[in-house]
């Protein structure tokens, strides 16, 4: 994989926007070695407001400087921060950790959730199950948050609310009895019966997305999706929560937050090497 970065990020420079093919000993030690120089910079806490700042710290001209930034930013190698600035994107980050055979699940899932939120506008959480209970590892909140009791350690029984249904409903149907019972010792476990928490994970089980309007949180919905890793396994699930009267008012708005938390947990899964 290591083999691969190189040849993108080859290919990527080997073409100048205003000078045609370089020629070889640019290759070695031109835009290919700009490149890498200016991601290093980056990793290493190194800020990019500042052009000239930055062209003389990594050792490039301003424009050469600017136009790196622009084509990194393009490819999904370099995000640009709300006030200025870079930091490494999500794709570099994929093939670092395909690269290095590792499989960060709350380093990659906080960044994605984070872009999610801010795509939907909507509080946006990652989930994994233990036990009978739906765990909350990571929540990034809009510029206007959500009113939730929510926040990262939050533990409810898994099939009261979207995310946790998402994981429990790819778990074995013969389980989910004994999950259910096991949860009854949380007292918000007995809100639904077994045979209405079944039903519920049925549906879950049978769509890609699950979505929960109000019924845990009076006027709050929510969207979930599973994420898989390598073995095929769900191993978590992202999710966006909101004021219900969204939908209401823009009922197309489900569709758009649907393909939104789905695309996360699909790049999240993909990361996972699923």
């Amino acid at each position: 994989m290591v083999f691969f970065a190189v040849l993108f990020l080859f290919n990527m420079f080997k073409y100048e926007q205003i000078g045609g093919y370089m020629a070889d000993d640019e290759l070695k030690g031109g835009a290919v070695a700009r490149a890498f120089s200016l991601l290093a910079y980056v990793a290493g806490g190194g800020a990019t407001g500042n052009l000239s700042a930055l062209a003389r710290d990594v050792g490039m001209n301003r424009i050469t400087a600017a136009r790196l930034l622009a084509t990194l930013e393009d490819e999904g190698m370099l995000e640009a921060l709300p006030h200025g600035g870079h930091r490494i994107g999500v794709r570099f980050l994929g093939l670092a950790a395909d690269a290095l055979g590792q499989d960060d699940l709350i380093g990659h899932g906080r960044r994605l959730v984070s872009l999610l939120s801010k795509q939907v506008c909507w509080s946006g959480y990652m989930v994994e199950l233990d036990g009978p209970f739906a765990v909350y590892l990571v929540k990034e909140v809009p510029q206007t948050p959500l009113v939730s009791n929510i926040r990262p350690g939050s533990r409810i029984p898994a099939y009261l609310i979207a995310p946790g249904r998402v994981l429990m409903a790819r778990l074995p149907r013969a389980s989910w009895r004994a999950l259910y019972d096991a949860a009854q010792g949380d007292p918000r476990g007995a809100r639904v019966t077994f045979e209405e928490a079944e039903g519920m994970l049925l549906e879950a089980a049978s769509r890609e997305c699950c979505w929960s309007l109000g019924a845990f949180e009076t006027g709050i919905d929510a969207c979930a999706a599973p994420v898989f890793d390598a073995s095929g396994e769900a191993v978590a699930a992202i999710s966006v929560a909101g004021a219900g009267f969204r939908l209401r008012e823009r009922p197309a708005d489900r569709g758009i937050i649907e393909d939104a938390v789905s695309g996360a947990a699909k790049r999240l899964s993909a990361l996972l090497g699923a």
